[in-house]
């Protein structure tokens, strides 16, 4: 099968684990306390609405963003849930579990993306002000747009650089280049043995990771187009302007994906790419196995057209 033909998967790093997703199905496979792989599967939840702005140029980006970030929190909250306890505690764990499950999913969706939201508002807005302490000396709208990104970009690193250096993050990092290097194996037609995935770069061009950088980019040459003075106006502007900011940012990242394989214009993808050797960390070879696991059952399932319509948990 060519590169051409071959569907487009996207995945995410969870704790101890990696979840995969395809058109219709998700799946998660963690590791255990006893080392065994477990499973967790889902459909794609989404609605008419989103369906439909899916399908808009720059409106789809905010619907990918709003379904992923519904869709991908259940997972991770499975991963943060299941891959410390052991096996021999499931009956106690199933025992005090009271919530109904469609509580529970539609609990942790909406956490996940007011979660997004909060994130994204702090990081557009903190550099606002941290800017404006500067005016005296640095009083033109230019100047403003300019420093206030350079302060959202330091804002950026330093987060991602500070939360790399726990232990737990430092593994989600590596479960991350993981699910990198097995979607760039099946991509590029290798096998999906440990030693191929292996050999394959820990960065990808549409890693959510370059979406955040686009932001930090696509951002100031947006917010040039409109005052920065008086404060209240400016911080008016920058929570208005942030769905403006991520559908743009999502249609660049889209767009340096499809022009990766052309040799004049691949250097546009590049500083997503740099970002992500923060973002992503060389994984080992049972984490890899993890991730294999992982993306070959959701290809089976999908071959299999299995419907799953809640989640389902398998051993």
């Amino acid at each position: 099968m060519s590169k051409l033909q071959k569907n487009a998967y996207g995945g995410q790093a969870v704790i101890e684990g990696v979840m995969f997703g395809g058109k219709k199905m998700m799946v998660t496979a963690i590791r255990r306390k006893d080392q065994s792989i477990e499973y967790f599967q889902s459909s794609r939840r989404s609605n008419r609405v989103l369906t439909a702005l899916k399908k808009i140029p720059f409106l789809r980006g905010i619907a990918a963003i709003i379904e992923a970030s519904a869709n991908g929190t259940q997972h991770l909250n499975f991963s943060s849930e299941r891959y410390d306890v052991h096996p021999n505690e499931d009956d106690v764990i199933k025992e005090e579990k009271k919530e109904s499950k469609l509580s529970l999913i539609l609990g942790v969706a909406t956490i996940g993306v007011l979660s997004f939201l909060f994130g994204k508002v702090l990081f557009t807005l903190i550099p606002v002000f941290l800017a404006n302490l500067t005016r005296p000396i640095f009083a033109s709208d230019l100047a403003q747009v300019v420093i206030e990104s350079f302060f959202k970009l330091l804002l950026l690193l330093g987060y991602i650089y500070a939360i790399s250096q726990t232990p737990l993050i430092k593994r989600v990092f590596q479960y991350h280049g993981a699910e990198h290097k097995v979607i760039n194996a099946y991509e590029n037609n290798q096998e999906l043995t440990v030693e191929s995935v292996q050999a394959q770069s820990r960065l990808h061009y549409r890693c959510g990771s370059s979406f955040i950088l686009f932001t930090v980019v696509v951002g100031m040459f947006v917010y040039l187009l409109v005052p920065t003075d008086p404060l209240w106006l400016r911080v008016v502007n920058r929570l208005a302007l942030i769905p403006v900011v991520l559908g743009l940012s999502f249609e660049v990242l889209q767009l340096t994906n499809k022009v990766r394989h052309v040799p004049v214009l691949r250097f546009l993808g590049y500083p997503g790419l740099w970002l992500q050797l923060l973002t992503t960390k060389e994984p080992k070879d049972d984490q890899v196995e993890v991730a294999i696991a992982s993306f070959q059952e959701l290809l089976r399932i999908e071959n299999e057209g299995k419907s799953v319509t809640g989640g389902e948990q398998v051993s």
